[in-house]
């Protein structure tokens, strides 16, 4: 008979684990219901964020007409692609980020493609 009771015991410490579990999982359904987006909220979000890539695309591109309007000299673009054998245009972009500033511009070249 003690064979028989260890047995039902072993039924009930298993039932009662089950039952532990079964709480356990319910409590996090449960928390999972609560947290329903709400199509309000959603929408706000994607409008902050649809803001904020605009934003940044006006940032971009008064940056570019910034950068177009920096005059720069033929004569050092030309002397900076030959002596460091860079693009023309990665060559007239640094110029302009520099303001037409040649040294300026080939120290930043030479720190970014080191010979």
């Amino acid at each position: 008979m003690e064979g028989a009771e260890e047995a039902g015991e072993e039924i009930m410490v298993d039932s009662k684990d089950l039952q532990k579990q079964s709480k356990a999982l319910d409590k996090l359904t449960d928390r999972v219901e609560d947290r329903q987006l709400d199509s309000s909220r959603v929408q706000s979000a994607m409008a902050s964020i649809a803001a904020s890539r605009e934003a940044d695309l006006n940032a971009k591109r008064l940056r570019e007409k910034e950068l177009a309007s920096v005059k720069i000299n033929a004569a050092d673009v030309e002397l900076i692609v030959n002596e460091l054998e860079l693009e023309k245009n990665v060559v007239e972009r640094t110029l302009r980020e520099n303001k037409g500033d040649a040294v300026a511009a080939t120290m930043e070249l030479l720190s970014r493609y080191p010979l």
